[in-house]
């Protein structure tokens, strides 16, 4: 099943918010990537912890941030691979329970962030910093060392025999 970016756990006002409201306060979207063997070790995931404490296999190691898989997966085929923004696939939907969602980002999105160069990230992070009207770090350097975060942390995943996938919820 297709991961939708309009649902609930993928849309919302802004990177990281979900625009939904709890007694007047505005209730914030954490993504957190993991690796997992597998699809249903990935489906495994705690849906009662609280955020901060989300630490059991396989999320200890996990990369915390408020940028959307989907952004993630855009940004990386569009800057880094090229394809225009309207053949970006969606995510596979993993588990969506009324609690949390688990998506798992395609090796079609992780092997180009892999293998991406150092000038293919700074190129990147600059065009992705020239887009209009989207949320998130605007700053090519920030963008940059984002990027290099996330393909250490997919090379991690890789060596380690899994796939990437990303917890959701708020």
């Amino acid at each position: 099943m297709p991961w939708d970016p309009t649902s609930s756990y993928g849309s919302g006002s802004g990177e990281g918010s979900s625009g939904d409201r709890n007694g007047g306060r505005r209730m914030g979207v954490t993504y957190k990537y993991f690796g997992a063997p597998d699809r249903a070790t990935a489906a495994r995931v705690p849906n009662t912890a609280e955020r901060d404490e989300i630490t059991g296999e396989p999320l200890r190691g996990g990369l915390s941030t408020k940028v959307k898989p989907e952004t993630m997966a855009a940004m990386v085929l569009t800057a880094i691979k090229g394809m225009p923004l309207s053949e970006v696939p969606p995510l596979e939907l993993v588990v969506l329970h009324p609690d949390y969602a688990v998506v798992q980002l395609p090796e079609l999105v992780v092997a180009p962030l892999r293998k991406a160069s150092e000038e293919q990230l700074g190129a990147a992070a600059f065009i992705w910093s020239t887009v209009p009207d989207r949320r998130g770090p605007r700053d090519a350097y920030v963008l940059y060392q984002m990027l290099h975060e996330w393909q250490g942390f997919a090379h991690r995943v890789h060596d380690a025999g899994h796939q990437l996938y990303c917890l959701v919820w708020p």
